[in-house]
């Protein structure tokens, strides 16, 4: 950092919330830490917003969360079949998982999650100074948090996740204490977060070293010569500390450590080359099998056939499937090897989503209806979601049990 580029650095608060103060490259940040379940933080910002003169208004949202908050039924507009084709099925059962949560939240708190987001965005406009959307978008986010963790703590993340959904009881007033000290994503995973270094840098660390980038980046392209620069920025409490600290000592181009920030990492290949591996050695066994004698060679290849079938199928029952789902879901459970990157339960999922298509009714009940579990069975939308992964788990598990059997009848 260059001498006149010594970074003033100041706290106070304003009822209550606490705000922090960074002089950067000639730009002036206001930085507000608020609870994002708390009222008194959406008069802060207000608040801040009658008090000071300010040319931008920066907050914790990326484009994608932007949207959701100026129009949350635009989910309704959602191509399932598309979402399921495209590979988005996941990301978009994460977000109604987080959703969810947030549902819960509003219902118990009385106030909807990024309330103070939304009134910083309708303050600035109502002032005409522009918005500024300084966070990581959220699937992003999510991606980097999934392939940071190991094998085993991925089916801790599901069952977190599925827990959340189905869970009934009002949430701890103790874990309300600490939403308003934290945030929104971390709160939604807290027990993985705090037990998992990599999964907190994806959902914390990570973010704070963007947000400052973008923030420098920002302030980089405003009118040197304007009498004042200076920037109101509305971020969770949980981030206030790292990313002021970010963004007074942050060194190097802001471009571009945004910009590697955001790259989503390429998945892990032992996991797919052990599938691969597995998957060989099985068609070896049967190959053997035929080898030794055509009966049991046969025995072997229907013993594939059946239990990576009939696993899937049954997934695809369990989520209350549509016949013709169901019958997908068998066919494509065998030949998932010789069709890599195209999941058995996208097949049938999709199967799912064009004999049920989802009317408008499933859409605008989706997120009262995942709150309870029984309503991922009523929903299409949801149970098209919920196929698709019950059906992926059928032919996974099929795989491993058809791959002992062989063995054990083989040897």
């Amino acid at each position: 950092m260059l001498p006149d580029e010594t970074p003033l650095h100041s706290t106070d608060a304003l009822d209550g919330q606490p705000v922090v103060r960074v002089e950067r490259d000639g730009v002036h940040y206001v930085i507000l830490g608020t609870a994002h379940v708390s009222r008194a933080s959406v008069q802060a910002v207000e608040a801040l917003l009658e008090q000071e003169p300010f040319d931008a208004v920066a907050v914790e949202l990326c484009a994608s969360r932007a949207h959701g908050i100026r129009d949350p039924e635009a989910f309704k507009q959602m191509d399932l079949f598309q979402v399921i084709r495209q590979g988005k099925a996941g990301m978009v059962a994460a977000s109604l998982v987080l959703g969810s949560f947030q549902k819960r939240l509003a219902a118990q708190y009385g106030i909807e999650p990024g309330a103070e987001m939304k009134a910083a965005m309708d303050g600035a406009e109502a002032r005409g100074i522009p918005v500024w959307l300084v966070d990581r978008e959220v699937g992003t986010t999510l991606k980097r948090a999934w392939r940071s963790v190991g094998f085993f703590q991925r089916f801790g993340l599901l069952a977190g996740m599925l827990g959340s959904v189905f869970e009934r009881e009002d949430i701890a007033e103790e874990d309300i204490e600490k939403l308003k000290q934290s945030d929104l994503l971390e709160s939604a995973f807290s027990d993985f977060a705090k037990g998992s270094a990599p999964l907190y840098r994806a959902l914390i660390a990570e973010r704070d070293e963007f947000m400052a980038a973008r923030l420098r980046e920002d302030g980089r392209r405003m009118d040197p010569d304007a009498p004042s620069r200076k920037v109101l920025v509305v971020i969770g409490a949980g981030h206030l500390k790292g990313m002021s600290a970010q963004l007074a000592e942050q060194s190097g181009d802001p471009r571009a450590l945004a910009d590697e920030l955001a790259v989503t990492p390429p998945p892990s290949r032992w996991p797919k080359y052990a599938a691969v591996g597995l998957v060989l050695a099985i068609f070896a066994l049967i190959g053997y099998a035929f080898y030794r004698n055509p009966s049991l060679g046969k025995d072997a290849l229907l013993n594939w056939v059946l239990l990576t079938g009939g696993l899937s199928a049954l997934g695809a029952i369990i989520a209350g499937a549509h016949p013709l789902s169901i019958a997908a879901a068998f066919i494509a459970g065998p030949i998932k090897p010789f069709r890599p990157g195209i999941p058995s339960g996208a097949i049938s999922a999709m199967a799912e989503a064009w004999v049920r298509k989802p009317r408008v009714g499933d859409f605008e009940r989706l997120r009262d209806d995942i709150t309870h579990w029984t309503g991922w069975w009523r929903n299409r939308v949801a149970r098209t979601l919920l196929n698709f992964f019950l059906v992926c788990i059928g032919t996974i598990a099929g795989e491993y049990i058809a791959g002992i059997h062989i063995l054990k009848s083989v040897l």
